[in-house]
């Protein structure tokens, strides 16, 4: 079984693919320069495989929440990947290919600069390395974040460089992990898409949506 996936939600190009069992990434910063490279580097990556684009079996994306235009280029190279070849697609919630970064047991709290003074974050039980979402995806203020989330939880991402100091004030007991747990990991994106691909839990070119979580600056009105 072969799998690529694909994560262009901040500003890291996060390819993750799978190969019978073995597992590959590839994480390139770009800045904004996603719409420039991505399908260059999907390129030189399967040529770098030996992989003709037809033998991959699924196509997974991060749909976000994260920027705006990133989450965009992201969803529509995998729409077009799937659609021209006639593939499945799994959608992962950027917020839970993060949570994968965390390498410990207890209540796990990925945190994103959403701008606006707002956050990007849910929460997730790690046990025994194995992490379940127990909360939606939200889209929270500093102070809605520190009520939601409970004293002692780990908290990582890179909200944390402009609001650590005020959640560490009123959040007794929480955890920080440092940056190199901030970023998003190509690599990441496989276990989950292991996970939906068990549980038959699949998209198609035309239904995968991007999670948005800013609705009214997102969404289109139609008269």
């Amino acid at each position: 079984m072969k799998i690529f996936g694909i994560d262009t939600t901040s500003t890291f190009l996060c390819i993750g693919i799978y190969d019978n069992g073995r597992v590959y990434e590839y994480n390139l910063q770009l800045g904004r320069k996603h719409s420039v490279l991505i399908m260059v580097t999907v390129k030189r990556i399967l040529a770098a495989l030996s992989w003709q684009a037809k033998e991959i079996d699924y196509f997974a994306c991060g749909s976000g929440p994260g920027s705006f235009t990133g989450v965009r280029i992201g969803v529509a190279a995998i729409k077009g990947l799937a659609w021209s070849l006639k593939k499945p697609v799994i959608s992962i919630s950027s917020l839970d290919i993060l949570a994968e970064n965390a390498d410990c047991d207890g209540m796990i709290v990925p945190a994103v600069d959403a701008k606006r003074n707002l956050i990007y974050a849910s929460i997730y039980r790690n046990k025994n390395n194995s992490l379940k979402r127990v909360a939606p995806y939200m889209l929270l203020s500093t102070d809605d974040f520190i009520k939601k989330i409970k004293p002692g939880s780990i908290i990582f991402g890179d909200a944390l460089s402009l609001y650590k100091e005020e959640i560490s004030k009123h959040l007794k007991g929480a955890r920080f992990l440092d940056k190199d747990y901030w970023r998003l990991r190509g690599g990441n994106i496989i276990k989950p898409a292991l996970e939906k691909i068990k549980q038959g839990r699949l998209n198609t070119a035309f239904d995968i949506e991007p999670i948005y979580l800013y609705p009214k600056e997102c969404q289109i009105s139609k008269k």
